[in-house]
């Protein structure tokens, strides 16, 4: 089985101060990381500041732009599509990401994609708000604790509302705590079953660079507000069989800034080895 991230020796590592996690990890094969300071230029010469983490896989290297952001919790805006997407398939909220149709509620948005009927499938790619909204009360609090609790997601603090915790609540992650779950939905070893991982997996929007393929989510809190302020990308880049799972986040106050988040993160995906 290819090795996970030991988060006790990674998070030692790469955040200045942070608490240990309550899980561990069995098997789990020593990584070397390191601090690569030139990938933080990408985000200087943008005008911005940011973070990014990638753990290659077969390298069994963990990489950071830096030391402190890297294990600084933020709200995880709309990449909490992840696990939302899956904890519906896997409870029954929704069925099917092709077939089970989101009605438009018909109050007009800002962001126009929303303003129209919605599967799964479409609704991770235009990061409908509305329709994970509606997920997530489909849901429950109930059911979204314990699922948020088996995937140690984060700080796994779902207060605030059950349609807001991920966007305006008390859920906050890391990018280190990003990599390690993204990894483990990567390698479908989360504790639910194999389908809602595999479906999950496949709807995650694909971009291709060259003969390399990125399966990511983006995150940009504010967004369903029209006041953007933070952005994220996580996922994981694949070059023939190589993987590299990383996460990406950046001040985004100025609209300009929003598409340069898959443009960073190919930059910096780029700089150390993955595409």
């Amino acid at each position: 089985m290819p090795p996970v991230i030991n988060r006790r020796h990674a998070l030692g590592v790469l955040a200045a101060a942070t608490i240990l996690p309550a899980r561990s990890f069995a098997n789990v094969a020593a990584q070397r990381s390191e601090i690569r300071e030139s990938l933080a230029k990408h985000f200087l010469e943008d005008g911005t500041v940011g973070t990014f983490v990638g753990y290659k896989i077969d390298d069994y290297l963990i990489i950071a732009s830096d030391k402190n952001r890297s294990g600084e919790a933020k709200l995880p805006a709309s990449t909490f599509k992840i696990p939302n997407s899956l904890i519906a398939l896997e409870t029954g909220a929704v069925e099917d990401p092709d077939k089970d149709v989101f009605k438009w509620d018909g109050v007009t948005r800002p962001i126009e994609a929303w303003n129209k009927d919605h599967t799964l499938r479409s609704a991770i790619a235009a990061s409908v708000v509305p329709v994970y909204q509606e997920i997530a009360r489909r849901i429950g609090e109930v059911r979204m604790q314990k699922y948020v609790d088996l995937f140690d997601y984060g700080n796994r603090d779902i207060g605030g509302g059950i349609d807001q915790f991920w966007l305006t609540g008390n859920l906050r992650i890391d990018p280190v705590q990003q990599v390690d779950f993204v990894d483990r939905l990567r390698r479908g070893v989360l504790p639910i079953s194999k389908r809602s991982q595999e479906l999950v997996r496949d709807i995650l929007p694909v971009t291709k660079v060259g003969d390399a393929v990125i399966r990511a989510k983006s995150g940009l809190l504010g967004a369903e507000r029209g006041e953007p302020s933070l952005g994220w990308m996580v996922g994981w880049a694949e070059k023939g069989s190589a993987h590299t799972v990383f996460a990406l986040n950046m001040d985004c106050p100025e609209p300009r800034l929003i598409p340069e988040r898959m443009v960073l993160t190919q930059a910096c995906l780029k700089d150390i080895g993955a595409i």
